[in-house]
Protein backbone atom coordinates (compact mmCIF):
# COMPACT_ATOMS: atom_id res chain seq x y z
CA UNK A 1 0.00 0.00 0.00
CA UNK A 2 0.79 3.61 -0.35
CA UNK A 3 0.20 6.97 0.38
CA UNK A 4 -0.39 10.85 -0.45
CA UNK A 5 -0.73 13.25 2.43
CA UNK A 6 -1.25 16.54 2.08
CA UNK A 7 0.47 19.12 5.19
CA UNK A 8 -0.48 22.39 5.97
CA UNK A 9 0.80 23.85 9.15
CA UNK A 10 2.16 20.46 10.60
CA UNK A 11 -1.27 18.93 10.45
CA UNK A 12 -2.14 16.46 7.56
CA UNK A 13 -5.36 18.13 6.00
CA UNK A 14 -5.59 15.28 3.55
CA UNK A 15 -4.83 11.90 1.42
CA UNK A 16 -5.74 9.09 -0.29
CA UNK A 17 -4.14 5.51 -0.03
CA UNK A 18 -4.27 2.38 -1.96
CA UNK A 19 -2.35 -0.39 -3.61
CA UNK A 20 0.29 0.07 -6.43
CA UNK A 21 0.44 -2.64 -8.70
CA UNK A 22 3.37 -1.58 -10.77
CA UNK A 23 2.11 -0.63 -13.81
CA UNK A 24 -1.95 0.57 -12.20
CA UNK A 25 -2.68 2.21 -9.00
CA UNK A 26 -6.15 0.91 -6.81
CA UNK A 27 -7.36 3.52 -5.35
CA UNK A 28 -9.04 2.68 -1.99
CA UNK A 29 -9.99 5.78 0.01
CA UNK A 30 -9.23 9.42 0.34
CA UNK A 31 -10.14 11.87 3.29
CA UNK A 32 -10.00 15.46 3.36
CA UNK A 33 -10.20 17.35 6.82
CA UNK A 34 -9.79 21.19 4.43
CA UNK A 35 -11.34 22.15 1.89
CA UNK A 36 -9.45 20.65 -1.12
CA UNK A 37 -6.99 18.93 0.22
CA UNK A 38 -7.96 15.54 -1.24
CA UNK A 39 -8.24 17.28 -4.76
CA UNK A 40 -4.46 17.87 -4.18
CA UNK A 41 -3.29 14.48 -3.07
CA UNK A 42 -4.95 13.14 -6.33
CA UNK A 43 -3.53 15.40 -8.82
CA UNK A 44 -0.26 14.83 -7.18
CA UNK A 45 -0.85 11.06 -7.65
CA UNK A 46 -1.93 11.53 -10.91
CA UNK A 47 0.93 13.39 -12.09
CA UNK A 48 3.73 11.45 -10.47
CA UNK A 49 1.72 8.37 -12.28
CA UNK A 50 2.01 9.69 -15.29
CA UNK A 51 5.57 10.13 -15.07
CA UNK A 52 6.37 6.80 -14.38
CA UNK A 53 4.13 5.55 -17.00
CA UNK A 54 1.19 4.06 -15.11
CA UNK A 55 -1.43 2.55 -17.23
CA UNK A 56 -4.49 3.09 -15.24
CA UNK A 57 -5.69 4.62 -11.50
CA UNK A 58 -8.07 3.03 -10.86
CA UNK A 59 -10.65 5.17 -8.32
CA UNK A 60 -13.44 1.94 -8.15
CA UNK A 61 -16.28 3.77 -8.20
CA UNK A 62 -17.51 6.44 -11.16
CA UNK A 63 -18.93 9.45 -9.85
CA UNK A 64 -19.06 13.07 -10.47
CA UNK A 65 -16.44 14.32 -8.25
CA UNK A 66 -14.41 12.39 -9.91
CA UNK A 67 -15.41 12.86 -13.40
CA UNK A 68 -14.37 16.64 -12.16
CA UNK A 69 -10.69 15.41 -11.53
CA UNK A 70 -10.57 14.37 -14.65
CA UNK A 71 -11.67 10.56 -14.50
CA UNK A 72 -13.67 8.46 -16.86
CA UNK A 73 -15.44 5.21 -16.85
CA UNK A 74 -14.41 2.33 -18.68
CA UNK A 75 -15.78 -0.70 -19.16
CA UNK A 76 -14.71 -4.16 -17.82
CA UNK A 77 -13.46 -5.97 -20.83
CA UNK A 78 -10.71 -2.45 -21.25
CA UNK A 79 -10.35 -2.83 -17.17
CA UNK A 80 -8.97 -6.31 -17.40
CA UNK A 81 -6.91 -6.19 -20.63
CA UNK A 82 -5.34 -3.57 -18.71
CA UNK A 83 -4.59 -5.16 -15.37
CA UNK A 84 -2.68 -8.25 -18.03
CA UNK A 85 -0.69 -5.44 -19.70
CA UNK A 86 2.50 -4.50 -18.13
Amino acid sequence: AKSIEVWQNGQLVGGLYGIDLGHVFCGESMFSKVSNASKVAFITLANQLKKYNYNLLDCQVYNEHLESLGCREIDRTDFMEILKSK
